[in-house]
C-alpha cells in the first residue's frame, strides 16, 4: 500500500506541479484553437495568461509559502538535554552527484549547516539521518544517504556519531523506518528540515509517537516588506512549488491518515 501512495503521489505531482500545469493547460488550449474550438480555448488562455502575468511580475507565491514557513520557529533557547538531531534528506543532488562523481547539494543544503551548528552545540549526541531515493524511474545502488554521510563527516561530524536510515522515500516513510533506529524510543530529538516542510514532518512524527522538537531552516519566502514587482518568474517558482507540493502533502497525508492534523502547530506556544 505505502508503494501505491508512493507511485499516486508522484503522478499526481506530475499533473499537479503549477509549471507542469501551465504547460498543460497551454497545450489543451493550442489543441482547441487547432480544432476551432476558438471560444472554448479563450475561456482557458484568457485567465491563464492573466495569473502567469502576476506570477511573474509579483512575488504572490511568498504568500502561499510563508503560512508553512511560519507554523514553527526555532526554539527561543535550546533544550538542555536531547537524544539526537534528526536531519531528513533533501537536500542532497543525486543525478548531479553521480553525473559528476561529487557530493552536491541544492537549496535545502542548509540543512547540513543547521546540523553542523547542532552538533557542535551537542557534540555526544547522535546524528540520525533519513533519506534514500525520492525518484519515481531512477534506480542506482547509491542514494540520498550515502551522499549525506560523506558530507556529514566532511563538514566535522564523527562517523560513530552518525545514525543512518537510507530506505526512505518520502516523509511518512523518514520516520516509520526512524523508529527501528532511535537510541530512545521516548526520546526526545530535535528535527531540521526545510521551514515548508517541517509542518508535515512535525505532524508525520507525532503520528508515530516520535517526540520531536522543530528546528527550521531553508526559508524560501521574503518578508513583505521586501517583496517587489520584479519580473522573476524563475525565482517566484522557487517559491510557489515547494509551497503548492507541501500543502497538496498536508492534505494527502491528512485524508491517509499520515499525520497527527491537517495543518499540525507549535505546542510549546
Amino acid at each position: 500500500m505505502d508503494s501505491v501512495f508512493f507511485v499516486l503521489s508522484k503522478l499526481t505531482w506530475g499533473v499537479l506541479s503549477p509549471s507542469n500545469l501551465i504547460i498543460i493547460m497551454m497545450t489543451l488550449a493550442t489543441t482547441m484553437l487547432l480544432n476551432n474550438k476558438v471560444r472554448a480555448a479563450k475561456w482557458i488562455l484568457f485567465p491563464l495568461t492573466i495569473m502567469t502575468f502576476l506570477l511573474m511580475a509579483y512575488p504572490f507565491s511568498d504568500s502561499l509559502i510563508s503560512p508553512l514557513e511560519n507554523r514553527f520557529s526555532k526554539p527561543d533557547r535550546l533544550p538542555q538535554k536531547i537524544d539526537g538531531i534528526i536531519l531528513l534528506g533533501g537536500g542532497e543532488k543525486l543525478k548531479q552527484s553521480l553525473s559528476w562523481h561529487s557530493h552536491e547539494l541544492g537549496a535545502a543544503g542548509d540543512r547540513y549547516i543547521a546540523a553542523a551548528l547542532l552538533a557542535k552545540h551537542y557534540p555526544e549526541v547522535p546524528i540520525i539521518y533519513s533519506g534514500g531515493s525520492g525518484l519515481l524511474r531512477f534506480q542506482t545502488d547509491k542514494n540520498e544517504a550515502s551522499i549525506a554521510q560523506v558530507i556529514l563527516t566532511t563538514i566535522g561530524i564523527a562517523k560513530q556519531r552518525l545514525i543512518i536510515e537510507s530506505q526512505s522515500r518520502n516523509t511518512y516513510e523518514n520516520f516509520l523506518f526512524l523508529k527501528q533506529k532511535l537510541p530512545k524510543a521516548t526520546g526526545q530529538y530535535l528535527l531540521v528540515t526545510s521551514a515548508f516542510h517541517m509542518p508535515r514532518a512535525i505532524g508525520t512524527a507525532r503520528k508515530q509517537g516520535i517526540n520531536v522538537i522543530a528546528y527550521p531552516v531553508d526559508y524560501r519566502s521574503n518578508n513583505i516588506a521586501l517583496r517587489q514587482w520584479d519580473f522573476d518568474l524563475f525565482e517566484h517558482l522557487k517559491a510557489l512549488e515547494p509551497a503548492s507540493r507541501e500543502w497538496i502533502g498536508l492534505t494527502a497525508y491528512y485524508w491517509m491518515g499520515k499525520t497527527s492534523a491537517w495543518l499540525p502547530k507549535d505546542l510549546s506556544e
